[in-house]
């Protein structure tokens, strides 16, 4: 099965190579351009694993595909896109090309915290456990059926980069390759996300944290104001993958 990673960061590295380490065909990297002459880490594994390596700006102008970056797509004819952590916006005619489609990685436990910024709420609500969910993409935001997902308890002290560091970064790797594997031999789950309990999470940016001349706070005693105004300091605001 030819297969696509889409992403960027550590994330994105660590689940293109696990995929080359288990014998998975890739056939093309899609990344960002470089950053002030630096390539993304998974532009570099890529790269030193003799792939091609694409760098696209942007996949759509105007709302519509721009036709170079599609037919650059195309070209590696890949059956399967791995979309992991991708900060792009994929048009459909790249998510529904290949014959497998695209699978997408969220930490978060679907439907709950769909959004950008799902540990950061995942802490702030006070969630007992939390995780990740990999997904079949569809054109909703983190709307489409469920593949797999992974939980695990959250500690009253937990922070983004904790409970990252502990179990959304190594375990969704991982599961990143089992979700492939599972589509390899046809036994991959698509099971339809229910509406109950869904939600949808505002991003949280470091510029619209107000700052905090108190101690950091674990995410059992986070603040919000009764104008939604987040009263925090970096330990909630968001990780790099």
């Amino acid at each position: 099965m030819k297969i696509a990673v889409i992403g960027q960061s550590v994330f994105g590295a660590e689940v293109f190579k696990l995929l080359l380490s288990k014998g998975h065909d890739i056939v093309g990297v899609f990344t960002l351009p470089d950053a002030k002459g630096k390539p993304d880490v998974l532009a570099v594994a890529g790269e030193n694993a003799g792939v091609k390596v694409f760098k696209f700006k942007r996949w759509m102008l105007k709302k519509q595909v721009i036709k170079q970056v599609l037919e650059d797509y195309q070209s590696v004819g890949a059956e399967l896109n791995v979309l992991a952590f991708c900060s792009q916006f994929i048009p459909n005619e790249v998510i529904l090309f290949p014959k497998h489609q695209s699978i997408i990685y969220h930490p978060s436990i679907l439907p709950r915290h769909r959004g950008a910024s799902a540990i950061n709420w995942t802490l702030m609500c006070g969630d007992k456990k939390g995780g990740f969910t990999i997904f079949w993409a569809d054109d909703g935001l983190d709307t489409g059926p469920i593949l797999l997902q992974k939980t695990t308890y959250v500690d009253p002290d937990e922070t983004v980069d904790s409970f990252y560091n502990r179990f959304c970064f190594p375990e969704g790797v991982k599961a990143m390759a089992e979700a492939v594997d599972l589509i390899e031999t046809g036994k991959a789950p698509c099971i339809v996300q229910p509406e109950e309990g869904a939600t949808y999470d505002a991003m949280i940016k470091k510029d619209t944290v107000q700052p905090c001349n108190l101690c950091v706070y674990p995410a059992s005693h986070i603040i919000l104001t009764c104008d939604s105004t987040i009263v925090d300091v970096s330990s909630l605001v968001q990780t790099s993958y």
